[in-house]
């Protein structure tokens, strides 16, 4: 979700069986909180359920895992990224999101403050936007797809607040996916059945 620049995109990744995954452990200088690494897992299944059955996932140790999850600081861009790595010879991806709102400038930030459901929105879609990096997908042009890219424009308060708006609690984020018709279009041909 980074404004900066166009993200690196890996293609799918082995599926032959379940994709091991890691999700870091973040430090409150990072601005992680308690609940985060829970939005992470809630994003791994939301582009599970997009994919299924053909995309199963496992936890696994940070060595072995393909898909590696970390939070990062203030100084590490804005919202998140994803850098492709190989792991003993396959495709995987690193992928940083910085759970600091505050950092993110005004008006997101004053936003996230007042209400906390409001800043979990924006860790929870920069996680599901990354993830989707990391499984192969590109940036797209179309405002409705969690791969938006903010370098074609658009309303970067209104992208949160359009999710936001479909939840009455944090649980819901669990339920609520936050991808578009063409997302899971798109992870589907991705990981066919």
């Amino acid at each position: 979700m980074t404004a900066r620049a166009a993200q690196p995109v890996i293609a799918a990744l082995d599926a032959s069986g379940p994709i091991p995954y890691f999700i870091a452990v973040g430090t409150t200088d990072s601005g992680f909180r308690q609940g985060d690494e829970q939005l992470a897992r809630w994003a791994l299944d939301a582009w599970r359920r997009g994919a299924a059955p053909a995309l199963q996932l496992a936890a696994a140790p940070e060595t072995d895992a393909l898909v590696r999850l970390y939070w990062a600081g203030p100084q590490d861009g804005q919202y998140g990224e994803m850098r492709p790595l190989i792991v003993e010879g396959r495709r995987g991806a690193s992928v940083f999101i910085r759970p600091d709102v505050d950092a993110l400038g005004e008006p997101i930030a004053t936003r996230a403050r007042a209400d906390g459901l409001t800043r979990d929105t924006i860790v929870y879609l920069t996680c599901l936007h990354e993830l989707g990096h990391a499984f192969g997908l590109d940036h797209t042009a179309d405002f409705r797809d969690i791969m938006y890219f903010f370098g074609y424009g658009g309303d970067i308060v209104e992208y949160f607040d359009r999710y936001r708006r479909q939840l009455q609690s944090r649980d819901e984020i669990a339920r609520v996916p936050g991808l578009s018709a063409a997302d899971v279009t798109r992870i589907r041909k991705l990981y066919p059945h």
